[in-house]
């Protein structure tokens, strides 16, 4: 189908907005293959209805309002997504047994930079979006009702005008703005000191170099000394989390060791860094898939290692390789 107006394909004029759109979906939904599925949705709904959209609004428009409809029906029944922080406190480092799996729905997961960062845009409008993706933020907008959660996205990450998010949800300007104050609010209630990363940060090269070195060749005293003393380790879709590098320690030394051997191969999600980790095949033949890492940084140290071991359906997201021979 080609639009008769500009003679180009509607479909390339829609797919131009794909990768925003998903960053968009992923920030209201929690998850990177949800938002996906919404996008996916918005694009068909898109192609469907476009003979009746004529240029009545910006095509953008058009498609958040498209989108934003999308994912507030797919959040009327869902359930809120968190982080195992969410759930209890910290457990201890020398525990044996980290609990039941939880049902991947519940988990605030990660996502590929590439899938949520528009190319080209600029530099500190690059800064500003992987700011908006870290997962703590994404966590933080899970608390928030869903229409508040669209109003903060709107406003703060995309920079909408209180008029426009008005028009989209169908409100008053005014409600847009009581909606705000109160997401505002709550987000400021949340964690969120983490750095955001820089790939030409020389400092943050340094740290990552350092825990790639110390991680592939098990040295925990050097690993633990990177980082901060409040770093918490979890391990998504297990419920048990640590805070401390001494419960950390504790853990990567028992029950955790089987770590040992493992290869990093780096990556990037949720604008931080983060690496494929693989551990050795225990046919003892190479190295096999266990976890993506996904790295907070925080004045020259690790805020946080999040350990999401789902490595069948993310491995292939962020495009990692099956196996390492």
């Amino acid at each position: 189908m080609t639009d008769l107006a500009t003679g180009v394909p509607i479909e390339g004029q829609l797919e131009a907005y794909r990768s925003e759109l998903t960053g968009y979906c992923y920030r209201m939904l929690g998850s990177a293959f949800e938002a996906e599925d919404a996008v996916q949705d918005t694009m068909i709904r898109a192609w469907r209805g476009y003979d009746r959209f004529e240029g009545r609004s910006a095509l953008r428009s058009w498609l958040y309002r498209i989108a934003t409809n999308v994912c507030l029906d797919m959040l009327t029944s869902a359930q809120r997504r968190v982080r195992p922080m969410d759930l209890g406190p910290a457990g201890s480092g020398h525990a044996t047994d980290p609990g039941e799996p939880r049902p991947e729905q519940i988990w605030v997961g990660p996502v590929p930079d590439s899938r949520v960062l528009p190319e080209g845009t600029d530099p500190a409008e690059v800064v500003a979006r992987r700011d908006s993706v870290r997962l703590a933020f994404v966590a933080a907008l899970q608390h928030l009702p869903p229409r508040q959660r669209a109003v903060l996205i709107l406003r703060e990450v995309l920079a909408w005008s209180a008029q426009e998010v008005a028009e989209l949800l169908d409100t008053s300007v005014a409600s847009v703005n009581s909606a705000l104050q109160r997401a505002r609010a709550a987000v400021a209630a949340a964690d969120l000191t983490a750095d955001v990363h820089n790939p030409l940060d020389d400092g943050q090269q340094a740290l990552l170099a350092r825990y790639v070195a110390a991680f592939e060749t098990y040295d925990l005293t050097a690993l633990t000394a990177l980082l901060h003393e409040d770093a918490t380790l979890s391990m998504p879709p297990l419920p048990l989390w640590l805070r401390g590098p001494a419960d950390i320690l504790a853990w990567m030394t028992g029950t955790g060791s089987g770590c040992r051997g493992s290869r990093l191969v780096p990556v990037t999600a949720n604008g931080m860094p983060a690496f494929g980790q693989y551990r050795p095949s225990l046919s003892g033949s190479g190295h096999e898939p266990w976890a993506l890492i996904v790295l907070e940084l925080s004045a020259g140290r690790i805020a946080a290692v999040n350990n999401f071991l789902d490595t069948t359906r993310l491995f292939p997201l962020f495009g990692l390789p099956a196996r390492l021979g």
